[in-house]
């Protein structure tokens, strides 16, 4: 049985009466007289109907956003509560970067399922879903460092760093020896965030961002690995991605002397009065993920 308020929620969510009756498999006129009595009931219209599209009034995205944070705390209270490993259920929204995602966070994902076969997951693989809120994500897996926010943070471990060439390009360009070195060089960068940032090291010396010279910037790390092996650039990166690429002499570790400092990673999420048992659940293993590449090298 669908009390009102959940029948509310699940209209706005889902866009309309039609399409939340199909996923509930129940009459539209059944959740329109329910949500008609609450309105009632409020003293206030929450939703603008159409036969087409449903959204909420103003006085009812206020209500919806307000509602939904006391029914998320609600189901986080019975998960912290319970210590049934059946209560790690419902479903489980991540973001994530694509290429960290594909290699980690689904595979823990698919590991958590099989001890928990209750709990479905939605991945959000890309770099657009900063807000947590706005995207209704419940975590999301965030590399290097952090910006303020209001978000719990939870971090899960380094990810070491490896700066590499290939041989094409070492031979026609030089191999660097030092990191002053490196003013002479092409770099492939994945973002203009990146271009922006000091190389680091962990004796607390810097190559500063502003003698790097580019000519190639690429959101995908599988594009810029394919740029680097092609002899366009050197690249500063995570050393799992390129540990394949480095083991098939594709390509070739630079200033191996120099240690660089790690990458961070976090997993971030909303504060919750509890915080829901899938969540920490999805943390703990993505913790055990991480630890197997701070021990990472280059053979």
């Amino acid at each position: 049985m669908h009390d009102a308020k959940s029948l509310f929620i699940r209209v706005v969510e889902a866009g309309s009466l039609k399409d939340a009756a199909a996923q509930l498999g129940i009459e539209p006129s059944s959740i329109s007289r329910k949500v008609a009595a609450l309105e009632k009931n409020l003293g206030v219209k929450l939703l603008n109907r159409s036969t087409i599209r449903t959204t909420p009034t103003e006085q009812g995205q206020t209500y919806f956003d307000r509602l939904k944070d006391i029914l998320d705390a609600q189901q986080a209270l019975d998960e912290e509560i319970s210590n049934s490993i059946h209560k790690v259920s419902g479903t489980l929204r991540i973001g994530a970067p694509v290429d960290f995602g594909s290699q980690f966070v689904v595979p823990v994902c698919r590991a958590i399922q099989k001890q928990y076969p209750k709990l479905n997951f939605e991945l959000f693989l890309g770099s657009d879903f900063e807000n947590l809120y706005n995207n209704k994500i419940d975590v999301a897996i965030r590399i290097g460092d952090l910006a303020d926010s209001q978000l719990i943070a939870r971090k899960l471990g380094d990810i070491p760093r490896v700066l590499v060439a290939s041989q094409q390009y070492l031979e026609q360009f030089g191999v660097p020896l030092s990191p002053v070195d490196l003013e002479r060089h092409n770099f492939i960068f994945y973002s203009q965030k990146q271009a922006k940032s000091d190389i680091e090291y962990l004796n607390f010396t810097r190559f500063p961002h502003i003698k790097m010279h580019s000519n190639f910037t690429v959101n995908s790390v599988s594009a810029v690995k394919d740029l680097v092996i092609n002899g366009v650039g050197i690249h500063l990166g995570p050393l799992w991605f390129f540990s394949e690429a480095i083991h098939k002499k594709q390509l070739i570790p630079l200033l191996t002397d120099y240690q660089l400092k790690s990458y961070s990673s976090h997993a971030l999420y909303k504060k919750h009065p509890y915080t829901p048992k899938k969540i920490k659940v999805f943390i703990d293993k993505m913790k055990e993920a991480v630890s197997t590449l701070q021990n990472s090298s280059f053979s």
